[in-house]
């Protein structure tokens, strides 16, 4: 009986479970999560001095980025997908092993006698099986029920911000002191750990069985992981395009912005590079407050059609304030709005759309939600220098603000209906 069945996060996923029960699952999710992070945020804050080293000018380093965004951008969907049908360990371990190979190829990029040019591009290539949040998130999804999931998705926040602020202090901190090769290695330890640890301790599955029926039906042919039909179905199902193009349209011109920054902080505001990392450390803690303790306390109170029209309503906001800007100073104020917006908007609009899809397929939603900020990171460059160079700082606000307004507009005529998780 259908009716019989318990509730997501509440059902019996945990024949599966190994060695650790559910909230030692939940737990080390979040510390791998956190791992990766800080490993990516140390990868940031090394590769441009590594480029500039090997005499890459700013349109070879515009080509490095864009690789690296087009291959998780392609990459996010199909990891989604295999994580669906190979489950969570499968899927936490190639990605740490992915994360690992990078290292590994940025290590040997470091060393005098090897093609350090060649090795740098082929460096990009693990990174479209580089999914470890996407991954975090369908264990978190299906281990918490519907009504804790806001909360639940909002911790991964405080990850994010942990990785903001250890990895780019550790990776300038190794490099100045031990050299460019010493972040690399040091990532590709910490993410050959990350490995073991998801090999040994994270469940095969965190599905429950209901949900492994659905994801291969008993005689049926088993579906391939590039089944792109069985991906993009997904948004075809009742109510989920229009919160993925609410989640795409509302977060791309803020999206562009921070694309832009690093240019920005140097040409608008006049920063020296050790001022933009206390200012990105800034950015780390408020998100870990606002993601981290906020959004969960909020979503106790309101429902999540209330705090997605709450973050529109802060894009546009501050949208207005950042085309007034005028210095460093305004832009701090400003920023804890902004983080708000993104924060509230990313785990609103992930949680709704894990809820309209079934258990067997919140792996490959959450890989198509992976693929927004890759998408930004492809087409944000080209139109963002456009509009800097032409406009000047002010139009990002303009844009953001107009944008959002609209969807706001949108979203009062036709809000977004209340529902509660599929039948699993």
């Amino acid at each position: 009986m259908r009716g019989a069945r318990a509730p997501r996060g509440q059902g019996q996923p945990s024949s599966k479970m190994g060695a650790l029960h559910r909230p030692g699952v939940l737990l080390l999710t979040y510390v791998l999560a956190a791992l990766e992070f800080a490993c990516l945020f140390m990868q940031f804050s090394t590769v441009p001095y590594l480029a500039r080293r090997l005499g890459l000018d700013s349109i070879a380093f515009g080509y490095l980025q864009t690789i690296f965004g087009v291959l998780q951008l392609l990459g996010g969907p199909v990891f989604g997908r295999f994580a669906d049908q190979r489950g969570a360990r499968a899927a936490f371990t190639l990605s740490f092993l992915a994360a690992s190979a990078l290292f590994l190829l940025l290590a040997a990029a470091c060393s005098p006698g090897l093609p350090g040019v060649a090795l740098l591009f082929i460096s990009r290539l693990p990174s479209a099986l580089m999914h470890t949040l996407p991954a975090a998130q369908m264990v978190i999804t299906d281990l918490s029920p519907p009504e804790e999931r806001p909360a639940a998705l909002g911790r991964l926040g405080f990850c994010f911000g942990v990785g903001i602020i250890f990895g780019s202090l550790l990776g300038g901190t190794l490099s100045t002191t031990c050299g460019i090769q010493c972040p690399p290695l040091v990532g590709l330890t910490a993410n050959l750990l990350g490995a073991i640890l998801s090999f040994i301790f994270i469940p095969a599955n965190t599905k429950g069985a209901s949900a492994d029926t659905q994801a291969a039906p008993p005689g049926g042919p088993k579906a391939s992981v590039f089944d792109l039909k069985a991906i993009t179905r997904l948004l075809l199902l009742p109510g989920v395009l229009p919160i993925f193009l609410i989640k795409v349209i509302s977060g791309f011109p803020s999206g562009l912005f921070q694309i832009m920054f690093s240019i920005i902080a140097m040409d608008f505001f006049q920063l020296e590079a050790a001022q933009t990392g206390y200012l990105m450390s800034y950015f780390g803690v408020l998100q870990m407050v606002i993601q981290g303790l906020v959004i969960g306390r909020l979503s106790n109170h309101f429902s999540e059609g209330a705090l997605l029209q709450a973050s529109v309503l802060a894009f546009a906001v501050t949208g207005l304030a950042m085309a007034l800007m005028s210095n460093v100073f305004h832009f701090c104020l400003v920023v804890p709005g902004l983080v708000f917006s993104l924060c509230t908007l990313n785990v609103v609009t992930d949680s709704l759309l894990t809820k309209a899809v079934s258990a067997s397929d919140t792996g490959t939603m959450l890989g198509l939600c992976a693929s927004v900020q890759p998408l930004t990171r492809t087409m944000g460059p080209t139109l963002g220098s456009l509009l800097y160079h032409s406009f000047g700082v002010a139009v990002f606000g303009h844009v953001q603000a107009a944008v959002n307004l609209l969807v706001l507009l949108a979203l009062w005529r036709k809000p977004v209906p209340e529902k509660r998780d599929k039948l699993r």
